[in-house]
Formats: C-alpha cells, sequence, structure tokens
C-alpha cells in the first residue's frame, strides 16, 4: 500500500491484483517462519500468476514494526541483495537454448581457473564428470561458470533484463562472477525470470494492479526453458514435501540471504529469508531456511500443483550416448 501511494500520491483507491486470502495466508506463514530464528531475520514471500503476471500476496516482512528489530518497514520483496545460485537454473536455459548444451551432455566439475576466477563448489569437494542434469541438481559451480564464458555474462545480463528484471552490478562490466550471485537482484527481479522459464521462455509482466501488459518477448526457446523446467522438478524436495514441484534455491556469499523459487504449471512462489540490514545468519541455507517456506506456501495456496506443460515438439529427449557429437 506504502508503494502504491507513493508512486500515486493523489490517487485515493486503488485496484490491486492481490487475493486477499491468500495474501493473509502469507503474511501468517511469513510470522510463524521467523518465530523461532534468531533476532533480525526478517522473511519476504511473492505468490504470481504466471499466466497473467498478477500478484496474488505480497509479503514485504512479517511484521510492519521493528519490534523484533528485523527492520520490518523495509520492504525486502523490492530489496536489491545478491541472489547467490538462484541463476543457475537461467545459465544453463541460455546454454540449452543456444546449443552449448543438453541435460544430458557431460561436464567436468574439476578444479578450473577462468583467467583470474577460480570458483569452488559451496563444500569444497568435486564430483567429477556430471551431466548438466545432476550439475544443476546439486547446484555445483564450475559447469555453469563454463556455460557462462561460452554464450558472455553480457548474455546473461541482456536476458536478464528481457524478463523484465533490473539488475545492478557493482563495478559496471560483467564478469563471471555474475553467474554466481555477483549482481543485485530483488526477489521481484528473480520472481519475472522464474515467471518466464515457467511461461517456457516467455517474458511475463508482474504488477500488483489490475491493469496489467501482456508479456510479449519470447528470451529462450521454449524447449530449453521446458529442460530447465524437468531437471528442476526432478530436484528433491524438503523433508516430509510432496514432490513435483520445479523448484531451485541460493545462499549468497557469508549466509546473507537464503532463496527459494519454485513453480508448476500456473503460479510461482519466491521466498527469501535473512537479515535486511546485510548482516550474515550464520548456518543459514536455501535448502534448510529458504526451501520449507517455499513449499509450505505452495500448500497454503491450494490442495495440489498443476501439471506442468508437455515437452515442446523440437525437444531432444535422449541419453547422453545418443547425442549429437557437437553435445
Amino acid at each position: 500500500a506504502d508503494s502504491l501511494r507513493a508512486q500515486q500520491p493523489s490517487q485515493t483507491r486503488f485496484l490491486t491484483t492481490l487475493h486477499a486470502p491468500v495474501q493473509r495466508k502469507m503474511e501468517t506463514l511469513a510470522r510463524m517462519h521467523v518465530a523461532d530464528q534468531a533476532a533480525g531475520v526478517s522473511v519476504a514471500l511473492m505468490v504470481v500468476d504466471h499466466h497473467d503476471g498478477s500478484v496474488l500476496a505480497r509479503v514485504g516482512a512479517p511484521f510492519y514494526s521493528d519490534a523484533r528489530g528485523a527492520l520490518g518497514f523495509v520492504d525486502m520483496t523490492r530489496a536489491k541483495r545478491s541472489p547467490g545460485s538462484t541463476l543457475k537454473p537461467l545459465i544453463y536455459g541460455l546454454g540449452f537454448d543456444r546449443g552449448l548444451a543438453h541435460p544430458n551432455t557431460v561436464f567436468a566439475d574439476r578444479p578450473t581457473r577462468f583467467g583470474r576466477y577460480a570458483p569452488q563448489n559451496f563444500d569444497g569437494q568435486f564430483r567429477g564428470d556430471v551431466t548438466a542434469r545432476t550439475a544443476l541438481a546439486q547446484s555445483l559451480n564450475i559447469p555453469p561458470v563454463a556455460l557462462t564464458e561460452a554464450f558472455g555474462p553480457q548474455r546473461l545480463m541482456a536476458s536478464l533484463r528481457a524478463f523484465g528484471a533490473q539488475p545492478e552490478l557493482p563495478g559496471g562490466k560483467p564478469g563471471l562472477a555474475i553467474a554466481l550471485g555477483g549482481v543485485g537482484l530483488s526477489l521481484e527481479d528473480l520472481a519475472k525470470v522464474y515467471a518466464g522459464l515457467a511461461q517456457l521462455g516467455k517474458a511475463v509482466s508482474i504488477s500488483d494492479q489490475r491493469s496489467l501488459e501482456a508479456g510479449a518477448d519470447q528470451v529462450i526457446a521454449p524447449r530449453a526453458a521446458w529442460q530447465v523446467g524437468d531437471i528442476l522438478r526432478g530436484i528433491a524436495p524438503p523433508a516430509g514435501a510432496q514432490g513435483g514441484l520445479a523448484y531451485k534455491t541460493g545462499t549468497s556469499y557469508g549466509h546473507r540471504d537464503a532463496w527459494a523459487f519454485g513453480y508448476d504449471g500456473r503460479h510461482v512462489i519466491g521466498g527469501w529469508s535473512g537479515r535486511p540490514d546485510g548482516t550474515p545468519v550464520p548456518g543459514a541455507v536455501g535448502a534448510d531456511h529458504a526451501a520449507p517456506l517455499l513449499f509450505e506456501a505452495f500448500g497454503r495456496l491450494k490442495p495440489a500443483l498443476d501439471p506442468p506443460p508437455p515437452p515442446p515438439p523440437d525437444t531432444l529427449i535422449v541419453t547422453t550416448a545418443e547425442l549429437p557429437a557437437p553435445l
């Protein structure tokens, strides 16, 4: 409400896309999620219908006041933060789109230097030869950096903007570090990217207001977006949760941000947990802190997931051995 009033201070009535029952459920979930967290930890959630871009719920903080030291008046759906590993699905989508890789293409996950940049995996271990499907499912770091080097970090930035995101880049010129979170993006920015993946590579204009504009740009090929979704649906859900949701988690450097984004055939939900002032939350990782929030949000949104779309006709579904030689 504050944001809408700031944009149009003379207006006294706003017609929004927010769905009151869904909004209430998500606000309750956010408050429950931080009840046993350390002081100052906040949560943000967005629920979007990716068919028309309407925002059904937007929770910028669990509490509007600063009672728990969590800076509740800061809308964390709009704050720019490091996305951690949440850009990896888009990176693979761009690689699949440009014919640089296929879900069953084999990558070498071993110590690699890209100029002076030598990324490590989250656990410091390397897995050797792995398929792109395994590399994305396990959120390994060498393969997506190699893909970003192949198609160019500028293309990744251009794709983010084509999906409607407004990335903020420290230093101005994109380098390979953006593949692993070295760029500023908001929860809303990332929701647009995941809505685009859910719409088989087509940009979705997300809005809180009724005057919705249809997204028109085909950013990546439908088959490439479907292949990404097929991999994400195969990632094991949190303990006790039902599978079938296409989702990805992320953790920013220093445990400052824990992310989870997921989509089915109708909705995309994004969740963030951390401290608005950017101080670390020791031990906080997306898989443990944000993924349960995401799955609980889908459970409160509806009784069952909407089915995903079928693979586009030109999707190549074959084993590694059957791939064309360039792949």
